[in-house]
């Protein structure tokens, strides 16, 4: 094998295999085949790029085809959509094709089956038709429906057509093997009656393909070669595969199913149903919201397609399900927008500086490097006067030794312009900072050669000069959730990891150049972060998107809340070894608090479950976990619950079994499951052992009065 063959991925290897095994490429076709019932996702972008790439790669078509079978979901707006995203992305299909082109082909394909004893109509509910089925460990039965005669159905399929029964009446199904080992193959499902209108057929239909019939039809109707899905597809390929054999034809192309990996990406959902439920829900503002993971959603809060086509490139194409950390999608967009984004000067919670020894009517023009990643960017002009605003946080009165920003007797250059030092403070009634009085070295402009000019300080701030400043409102966007797998936990809804402070709107100030921005431009706010133009945005409001930061918070902070749970393991052996209670109490208090910071449920999750073991200190901090985190009683697996309680009333510790007992006594949780450790307490009571404290005993007893 070549070294590009070994860099192809596992599915233009199947590729390259079926041309070599004499496959003409001029029967090459591919499809892209969203369903029009919601907005597509950054999940949607990596089978795009992946069914397009292999159209360019190999010069074959790529057909859009919308898989419209179902008018109680689909919208207009939908495909208008996905159109729109599809183009902004920079692919380009080859024909533009819908299911219901097919409406009348798959019927008639539908009827074909039916007079060849294929399928048959089914009257029962779909309750019944649940039963009937079985499970996967349990066999189906045939239905009382299943032998119907064939004029008989074909009488039900065309009053089914005609509209002249209601919805859940009927379905069409295919005649298989109830006794399949494969459920999809226990007579599914073909056609069921909808009488909703239809975004392109309007009112001529009143019954609707099933999504499992009509696509591999359609790929049939359309000469797709390859048609590839995801993974949870796998166990519809047989279903495929046997529609398909019920009309194919030896002349023709006959599709076949290739199945890749899904797009897991933590922190964020991708159901569509989900997503969908933010929008009617009001959590969002709209399917474009810049925190949702839509591809629209994404452009608006202002990443580039580039970035997202490298994303795609990036975590490749696979056969194995994981999660990729929404880190390397953000890194690819700083990678991005590195080299295009212009920098500009703004601050977001301003201070005002005065410059006491600059001339109350002076201003200057100075120069400002546009983009030092691209030479031929240029330079602009920035105004500079004896009034100016700073952040907020790069001011301290008093500040530590490593504070390397502006603080009374201190000196920092300011970006482009001079070096001043901080004087004095002006406060209002409250205490708050008002003002900052400095004074600038007159001979130490940034660029000018002088010796003062090449004088090194602590530090660079960015600042806007007041009289020139533009006011623009900024919204700062963050991650929607909070917890890194938010649809993954049992019992649990995905809308209690809502992060509160996904978005913060401030007012700014930007200098000048930006007066004549256009909705979607983007730039680097110097040391704040990269953000876009919205469109909200009016000749009067600038509005601004945070797009994402210059670093990667959410990792440091990933970094910081596992290390304090590291950290935390570690010093609860110091627990053991210190010899008086007041000791021990700090080190509990100590780790409480620890544990207390941390938001990541997942995290909490998994520390606590790893922790159920036969260790005396694991133990005591899965106790910990209980007690101080923010998460109930009822956010754990109750086997687990049960795991910990008993080893821990076990242990050979009195401090492990004493914080079990605490933990007993104050469990927030059904009475059954507290009787169920009943004799475990019972018999602790009657057999002490040396270790025993009078405290345990104390608490024995508490626990036990409550049963």
């Amino acid at each position: 094998m070549s070294t590009e063959e070994k860099s192809l991925h596992f599915i233009e290897q199947i590729v390259e295999e079926n041309l070599a095994n004499g496959f003409p490429q001029d029967n090459l076709r591919f499809r892209f085949p969203p369903e029009p019932n919601g907005y597509l996702h950054i999940g949607h972008a990596k089978s795009i790029c992946l069914q397009f790439g292999l159209g360019l790669r190999y010069n074959a078509p790529v057909n859009l085809r919308f898989d419209d079978t179902n008018p109680a979901k689909e919208e207009q707006e939908y495909v208008d959509a996905i159109k729109e995203d599809l183009q902004w992305l920079g692919f380009q299909w080859a024909e533009e094709r819908y299911a219901s082109d097919y409406f009348q082909q798959l019927y008639d394909w539908a009827v074909l089956m039916i007079k060849k004893g294929k399928a048959y109509i089914d009257s029962q509910s779909s309750e019944e038709m649940a039963i009937q089925k079985g499970t996967p460990t349990q066999p189906g039965v045939d239905g009382p429906y299943r032998d119907r005669s064939i004029d008989e159905n074909l009488a039900l399929f065309e009053g089914m057509k005609n509209g002249d029964f209601p919805e859940g009446s009927h379905v069409l199904r295919a005649k298989i093997d109830m006794k399949s080992t494969n459920m999809l193959m226990r007579d599914p499902l073909m056609y069921r009656i909808l009488h909703r209108h239809h975004h392109r057929t309007g009112d001529d239909w009143k019954i609707y393909p099933m999504y499992d019939f009509a696509h591999g039809e359609s790929d049939y109707i359309e000469q797709v070669s390859h048609s590839i899905c995801t993974l949870e597809f796998v166990m519809h390929k047989e279903l495929y595969n046997w529609f398909l054999d019920q009309i194919y034809d030896d002349n023709k192309v006959r599709p076949h199913q290739y199945e890749f990996a899904r797009l897991n990406l933590n922190y964020t959902v991708m159901s569509k149903r989900k997503l969908l439920q933010l929008v009617q829900e009001n959590i969002v503002n709209g399917w474009d919201d810049p925190r949702m993971p839509t591809i629209s959603g994404l452009r608006r809060r202002g990443y580039t397609a580039n970035s997202i086509r490298k994303f795609c490139e990036n975590i490749g194409v696979a056969k194995r399900e994981n999660v990729i950390d929404f880190s390397l999608l953000e890194f690819c967009l700083r990678e991005d927008l590195n080299k295009n984004a212009p920098r500009v000067m703004a601050v977001l919670d301003p201070v005002k500086v005065v410059i006491t020894n600059y001339p109350l009517d002076k201003e200057e023009s100075l120069d400002a490097e546009n983009n030092q990643e691209d030479e031929s960017a240029g330079f602009r002009k920035v105004p500079f006067a004896r009034e100016l605003y700073i952040e907020r946080e790069d001011f301290l009165e008093v500040a530590p030794a490593k504070f390397f920003r502006l603080s009374i007797g201190n000196e920092v250059r300011l970006k482009n312009a001079y070096i001043i030092k901080g004087e004095s403070v002006v406060k209002d009634a409250d205490g708050n900072i008002t003002e900052i009085h400095v004074t600038y070295d007159t001979d130490s402009l940034s660029g000018s050669g002088s010796d003062a000019s090449k004088r090194k300080v602590a530090g660079t701030l960015h600042w806007v000069s007041i009289a020139h400043a533009v006011p623009v409102e900024v919204r700062v966007y963050d991650r929607l959730f909070i917890d890194e797998a938010p649809d993954s936990h049992k019992e649990k809804n995905f809308l209690d990891f809502m992060n509160t402070n996904s978005l913060k709107i401030v007012t700014g100030y930007v200098e000048p150049s930006l007066k004549t921005v256009a909705v979607d431009d983007k730039f680097q706010f110097q040391r704040l972060g990269y953000f876009n133009v919205d469109k909200d945005s009016t000749a009067d409001k600038l509005v601004f998107n945070k797009t994402v930061g210059l670093k990667d918070a959410w990792e440091e902070k990933g970094k910081k809340e596992l290390n304090s749970i590291n950290n935390s393991l570690k010093e609860i052996n110091k627990y053991f070894k210190v010899s008086t209670k007041a000791e021990r109490l700090d080190i509990e208090n100590s780790i409480g608090e620890t544990i207390a910071s941390v938001a990541n449920y997942s995290l909490l999750q998994s520390s606590f479950k790893k922790n159920i073991n036969n260790n005396k200190a694991s133990l005591l901090f899965a106790n910990f976990i209980l007690k101080y985190s923010n998460l109930k009683a009822a956010d754990f697996d109750k086997d687990e619950l049960t795991k910990l309680y008993l080893m821990s009333l076990r242990s050979e510790s009195t401090f492990v079994r004493s914080k079990t007992l605490l933990n007993l006594r104050d469990l927030d949780y059904d009475a059954e499951f507290k009787n169920s450790f009943k004799d475990e307490i019972i018999k602790l009571n009657s057999n002490p052992t040396k270790s025993t404290t009078d405290r345990e005993t104390e608490i024995l007893e508490q626990v036990i009065n409550q049963f």
